[in-house]
C-alpha cells in the first residue's frame, strides 16, 4: 500500500492521461485560433517530453490528494491512513527533482511537506468488490483555487447552469485551461463538493448515464468554450475540454458546487487485488 501510494503521486506529476493526451490532439484539430493551436502543440509537446525524461510537468506539485474505494469483499492488514502517509513521507525524502513545499497551515501560512490531516483521503466502499482503489489526484493552484460552492432552494435546471457559467467566468484563464470542468448537484454541501471532485475524475468520452445530465453537459461545454479565453487565456476555442456532472438526492435545498482540473488533468489510479496483484489504471 505504501509503495503504491507513493508511485501514484509521482506517476501523477509525470504523466498527463492518455485520454487527455488524445483530447488535447482533437483539439489542436478543431481550434481555428493560430495562437491557440500553438499553445495545444506546445502542451503535447511538453506532456511528451516529460513522460519520455520523468520530469515534472509542471512545478507546482500541489497537496497529495486520495480517494480510496474499499470492496466490502477485500482483505487487508494495517492502517490504510499510516501508509498513504509514510508513501508521501518517502516520495517528499526521495524525489528527484525534488517536490517544493505546498502543504500549508492555513492557520500560519507555513509550508511543509506535512500537515494536519495530510495527505487529504476521502473513503467509499464498493459492494462486492475484492479490492482497494486508490485514485491520486493531487490538488495545486489551477485545480483547487477556484472551486466554488452555492445552495439553492428547488433550483431550475438554467439556474444551475447559470451559476455554473458564473464560477467558469470568474475563473477565467487563471486556472490554466483547457480544463475539465466538474459539477456536482444535489445531496448535501459536503456530498455536492464530492460528487464535483470525483466528476472531474472520469475519463473522457463516456456519455452520461442521466439523460438530463448528459444533455446539460453538451450545453455547457459549448457555453465555457464560447467564452473565448482559450489555452492558457490566449484565446481560442478551446476553454475546456470537458464538463462532467454528477448529482445525488436531498433536500429541497440543493447545494451545487463546481470545480476544475487543469489541462494536465492529474489523476491516476491503481487496484489492489486480494491476490496481490496490483492494476494500474489512469
Amino acid at each position: 500500500m505504501k509503495t503504491v501510494t507513493e508511485q501514484l503521486y509521482g506517476w501523477s506529476l509525470r504523466k498527463v492521461p492518455d485520454d487527455t493526451k488524445d483530447a488535447l490532439r482533437q483539439a489542436c484539430e478543431t481550434e481555428r485560433n493560430e495562437s491557440a493551436r500553438k499553445v495545444l502543440r506546445f502542451m503535447l509537446g511538453a506532456a511528451e517530453a516529460a513522460e519520455r525524461s520523468e520530469k515534472y510537468l509542471c512545478t507546482d506539485a500541489g497537496v497529495p490528494t486520495y480517494d480510496v474505494k474499499i470492496g466490502t469483499a477485500a482483505r487487508f492488514d494495517g492502517d490504510i491512513k499510516q501508509a498513504i502517509v509514510d508513501g508521501f513521507a518517502h516520495l517528499c525524502e526521495t524525489a528527484d527533482p525534488p517536490i517544493l513545499k505546498f502543504v500549508t497551515n492555513p492557520l500560519t501560512n507555513q509550508r511543509s511537506y506535512a500537515g494536519k490531516d495530510m495527505p487529504l483521503v476521502s473513503y467509499d466502499l464498493v459492494s462486492g468488490a475484492d479490492y482497494i482503489e486508490i485514485t491520486c489526484s493531487p490538488k495545486a493552484l489551477g485545480t483547487g483555487r477556484w472551486a466554488s460552492i452555492e445552495t439553492f432552494v428547488s433550483p431550475t435546471l438554467d439556474q444551475i447552469e447559470e451559476y455554473v457559467m458564473s464560477c467558469v467566468l470568474k475563473a477565467g484563464s487563471q486556472h490554466c485551461p483547457p480544463v475539465v470542468v466538474g459539477v456536482g448537484i444535489g445531496g448535501t454541501f459536503d456530498i455536492a463538493a464530492k460528487l464535483a471532485a470525483k466528476a472531474t475524475l472520469r475519463p473522457f468520452g463516456q456519455i452520461n448515464p442521466e439523460p438530463i445530465l448528459a444533455d446539460m453537459e453538451k450545453r455547457l461545454l459549448a457555453a465555457v468554450n464560447e467564452t473565448g479565453f482559450g489555452p492558457m487565456g490566449t484565446g481560442g476555442d478551446t476553454t475546456a475540454l470537458a464538463v462532467h456532472i454528477d448529482y445525488a438526492s436531498g433536500h429541497g435545498y440543493t447545494p451545487v458546487a463546481v470545480c476544475f482540473n487543469c489541462w494536465i488533468n492529474r489523476r491516476t489510479r491503481a487496484r489492489i487485488y486480494n491476490s496481490g496483484d496490483v492494476v494500474r489504471y489512469e
